[in-house]
């Protein structure tokens, strides 16, 4: 199997031209606009996120602490597992379970999990699940625990950020993403952090501000259709969570890696990048392969980058040509944030819907034979996978749908936002030309990626 393979192949025999697409998902964001400014006149979307208590019963079992902990101790030890397979199993990506693992059940695995079922990963977070348990031992046997700092609050959300770049950065731009020993050093580094930053800053500050995943997770879960809200478990309206979108230190530019990098991952298979690596490192090559790796580690870093600063700068852009048409006094920045996140989903569902559909089916076979050792202890190790489920042609259009419905669910945030700030239905309006020119870029742009990789 060709490991971590981000789509099927190209796009072949479309029934209507590709510029159509282009044209048709601009239309149908601009129609969207003309019918939110018709008909959206005032803010629903911050009073349906309230929702509705689901039964208490349910509830108590949801918010069981040893529901938790049994969650969390599997949780943990299939981290334990995933590592050792890393540092003992066979170096093959083919044949350990790690990097299929961390790249497509936990990291793109997860994604529709919690955007259908809410934040599950704080059940199943590792790294807080260990760290509760030692808090748990450490109250018996020695007493109460005080965290020896106080978090920033100027600091937000910038670690976390830093560390999802750094992942995405492992994952897109490093030589050997998933060569099984890189991965395991990886894994032993990024606990490190994360338990030292939990130790530093107590665990409910790091989690929610430093822990890279559980910020994703978190943010990707408030579009589901249950969460909770003032200690109660409540089904809601899909994306209202979003609505109360705490806005901190950091998040621009957290939402902005989850934008860029996936941007990037199919700006780093179009033929124009391709060809400018090439070009860039052929000398290099020549005198020495060794530098060459380094240099295009860097080189992918550097797009990497560049990318998700473009991402940011496109909706500063947008938000202050708003404040300017309306002459809003203050800055509008954090205002519609939160509609950039159902398009950093759209961006997921579309570059990896067929990653994830293919790719998983190996895990049955690792599951049974985890080291590459030629175990079988489930009894799956013989499962063959059916690569041949889906065609171009249905990846194409699960693609073009995501992107499409994820800016128009972006809009909708955004218009939502914008009759509550602005009393006049016009101003409201005239404040969304700009986020309707961002939404036509970020839509555009993402067809053009995934037709061109």
């Amino acid at each position: 199997m060709a490991l971590l393979a981000h789509g099927i192949g190209g796009i072949k025999d479309l029934p209507v031209p590709l510029w159509l697409f282009y044209y048709g998902a601009a239309l149908v964001l601009l129609l969207s606009f003309v019918a939110l400014w018709v008909l959206w006149k005032r803010p629903v979307l911050e009073a349906r996120s309230r929702g509705r208590p689901l039964p208490a019963r349910l509830q108590d079992v949801v918010a069981s602490p040893a529901l938790h902990a049994v969650l969390g101790a599997l949780s943990f030890a299939l981290l334990v597992v995933v590592t050792a397979a890393g540092v003992l199993g066979d170096t093959s990506s083919n044949e350990n379970l790690a990097p299929t693992f961390v790249y497509v059940v936990f990291w793109l695995g997860l994604v529709p999990v919690v955007v259908l079922f809410g934040n599950v990963w704080r059940a199943l977070n590792p790294w807080r699940a260990a760290a509760d348990g030692v808090a748990w031992l450490w109250e018996r046997t020695a007493g109460r625990w005080d965290v020896p700092y106080a978090y920033p609050s100027g600091l937000g959300r910038w670690p976390g950020a830093v560390l999802l770049f750094a992942f995405a950065a492992l994952e897109l731009a490093y030589s050997e993403p998933a060569d099984p020993r890189s991965l395991a050093v990886a894994i032993v580094v990024y606990s490190t952090i994360t338990w030292l930053g939990m130790l530093a800053f107590g665990r409910e500050a790091w989690t929610a501000n430093g822990e890279a995943f559980s910020v994703y997770f978190g943010l990707l879960a408030r579009i589901a259709p249950f969460g909770w809200r003032d200690g109660q478990l409540v089904a809601r309206w899909p994306f209202t969570g979003l609505t109360r979108l705490d806005v901190r230190p950091g998040t621009l530019a957290f939402v902005a890696v989850m934008l860029g990098s996936v941007a990037f991952d199919g700006l780093s298979r179009t033929e124009q990048w391709v060809d400018f690596r090439a070009n860039l490192m052929r000398p290099v090559i020549e005198r020495s392969p060794q530098l060459a790796d380094i240099l295009g580690t860097l080189l992918s870093v550097a797009g990497l980058a560049f990318v998700v600063l473009i991402v940011a700068a496109a909706y500063l852009a947008a938000v202050r040509a708003a404040a300017a048409v309306t002459g809003y006094p203050g800055s509008l920045r954090d205002a519609f944030l939160a509609s950039l996140v159902p398009i950093a989903l759209a961006y997921v569902v579309a570059h990896y819907f067929s990653l994830v559909v293919l790719q998983s089916q190996f895990i049955a076979p690792l599951a049974s034979d985890p080291f590459g050792k030629s175990w079988d202890l489930f009894g799956t190790a013989d499962v063959r996978p059916d690569l041949g489920i889906l065609t171009p042609n249905i990846v194409w259009y699960v693609q073009v749908s995501a992107l499409v419905v994820g800016h128009v669910a972006g809009l909708a945030l955004a218009h939502d936002k914008a009759v509550e700030l602005f009393e006049s239905p016009r101003q409201a309006a005239a404040s969304q030309y700009a986020m309707l020119a961002l939404m036509v870029v970020y839509t555009i742009a993402g067809l053009w990626l995934l037709s061109s990789g």
